[in-house]
């Protein structure tokens, strides 16, 4: 697939990593392209000849899949400007948690309960297939899970279109998940925001983020 990652931190140097590892055509999106490379992206990108870097508005164009990498308070900003007719009619598997810095560590998240990031989403671009995935791991367990347990353990998608979800479920089984739970529609999406609470104690209590849950059943 052409896939269009959405942020240049860690989560979306891990997946773009991991795909482009896999075979697929893969370009990072970024707010801009010039402050971006000055800074530590080409020490990265040399050693990732097969991810290239555009801007939010150049990224998507062309992509069949587009991952939001993006911290939670930067998500719409940064779909936003990939422009709403971009994002048309494509797969958005949605990473991102609503988590808010604000009152300090540990933080808390800004949506929950009755509204989900990935609901919000959804509502902005209705046109967009969002599929929320991936937000209740650390970002190498994300494209590495087999570190762990072989890969038993439990990730989750949530999103209203099937079709979105089997192509979504595919990428995360050829990751190396074993084990994706179709939850639902996007509304599923408010419980797996809202695992990050325990996950962040349970990081502060292990010591590390190499760990996730398993639904036994």
């Amino acid at each position: 697939m052409r896939i269009a990652v959405l942020g240049t931190g860690m989560v979306g140097r891990t997946i773009a990593a991991r795909a482009a590892e896999l075979g697929h055509e893969v370009t990072v999106g970024t707010r801009d392209v010039a402050a971006t490379s000055a800074g530590d992206w080409a020490g990265w990108a040399s050693t990732h000849p097969g991810v290239a870097l555009a801007s939010y508005p150049n990224v998507a164009a062309d992509a069949d899949l587009v991952v939001n990498a993006t911290s939670g308070d930067g998500a719409l900003p940064a779909l936003t400007a990939t422009g709403e007719e971009n994002l048309a009619g494509k797969v958005l598997l949605d990473i991102a948690n609503p988590l808010d810095f604000s009152k300090g560590l540990p933080p808390t998240l800004s949506v929950l309960n009755d509204d989900s990031l990935g609901e919000q989403i959804q509502r902005a671009f209705p046109r967009t297939r969002v599929v929320k995935a991936l937000n209740t791991l650390t970002a190498d367990l994300m494209a590495y899970p087999r570190q762990l347990a072989d890969g038993d353990h439990s990730v989750f998608v949530s999103g209203d279109d099937a079709e979105a979800k089997k192509v979504v479920t595919e990428l995360l089984t050829s990751f190396g998940h074993t084990d994706v739970i179709d939850l639902g529609d996007i509304t599923t999406a408010r419980g797996t925001e809202m695992l990050l609470p325990i996950w962040l104690r349970l990081y502060g209590r292990l010591g590390t983020a190499v760990f996730n849950v398993k639904v036994v059943r």
